[in-house]
Order: structure tokens, then sequence, then C-alpha cells
């Protein structure tokens, strides 16, 4: 799960989280007390999913499409190469 560290932005609540290079966006969203539901922590159930407003995703999921894609990933195994903006 290793990869370069990224930023969340949630722009409701002005907070700005960190995501190293060994932990998930999922991990930091629910450390952060954002509720989401976990699922299989896989990429491949999509119980996790949730949308994005702007962010360049790398998108390491097998259950989202193309399309579902531009708006929304799986925190649980995708990364960004530069800050996520969520509207949380």
């Amino acid at each position: 799960m290793a990869g370069h560290p990224f930023e969340i932005y949630l722009a409701w609540s002005d907070r700005h989280l960190a995501v190293g290079p060994d932990t998930t966006a999922l991990h930091a969203l629910l450390a952060a007390g954002i509720a989401i539901e976990p699922g299989c922590q896989t990429g491949g159930c999509g119980m996790c999913t949730i949308p994005y407003v702007e962010g360049d995703l790398l998108h390491k999921d097998t259950c989202l499409t193309a399309a579902d894609r531009r708006k929304y990933f799986c925190p649980c195994v995708s990364r960004a190469a530069t800050r996520i903006v969520l509207a949380l």
C-alpha cells in the first residue's frame, strides 16, 4: 500500500488531512471522524466509495467504471498524485 503522501482537503469543514505513504485515504478519513463504511478494504466492493470535487486520482479499485471514476473514488485503495478536495 506504500505510495507518495498526499493531502485531502475537506471543503465544507475547511480541514486538511495528511495521508502518509503507508496509510490509506480511508484510514485518514476515519481517523478524522468521517463516517464511511469500510467494506472489504481491497477496492472490490465499492462500499466506501465517495464523491470527490477535484484532484488527480490514482484509481486502484476494481469496482468503479470509467464514468464513475470521473466523480468517485474508493479511499481504501486509491491514492492521489495531487491534493484531493472532498465536499465534506
